[in-house]
């Protein structure tokens, strides 16, 4: 039986397909965070800060408080690959340079947007 034979058959030619274009969700972000330690020099870490995470001497200097008083602190926010590097690069400097310092990447709160 062809098509135009088929009773049921419809000639739906000049129908037009609705595109719809896809749905892009923005990356999931990484927080880059210092951790305290009693031996790495306070000098240092601000001029690890301002080296690594382009910070004024104002900043990082803020950030390093926030380190010494509170445990930890943010450096920066950035996707998974990139925090996740700088955290191995920041921690091998300070090895490097005989501190113990340690430099991690933790998923960053969503409810900072």
């Amino acid at each position: 039986m062809t098509q135009q034979n088929d009773p049921n058959w419809q000639d739906d030619s000049d129908t037009v397909a609705e595109q719809v274009p896809p749905r892009l969700q923005k990356p999931r972000m990484y927080q880059v965070v210092l951790l305290n330690d009693d031996y790495t020099p306070m000098e240092f870490v601000v001029e690890l800060i301002e080296q690594f995470f382009y910070k004024s001497r104002e900043n990082a200097t803020q950030i390093m408080l926030k380190i010494h008083t509170e445990g930890k602190g943010v450096c920066g926010v950035y996707t998974e690959d990139i925090a996740e590097t700088k955290a191995a690069l920041v921690t091998q400097y300070a090895q490097d340079n005989q501190h113990p310092l340690f430099c991690q990447a933790e998923p960053a709160n969503d409810d900072e947007d």
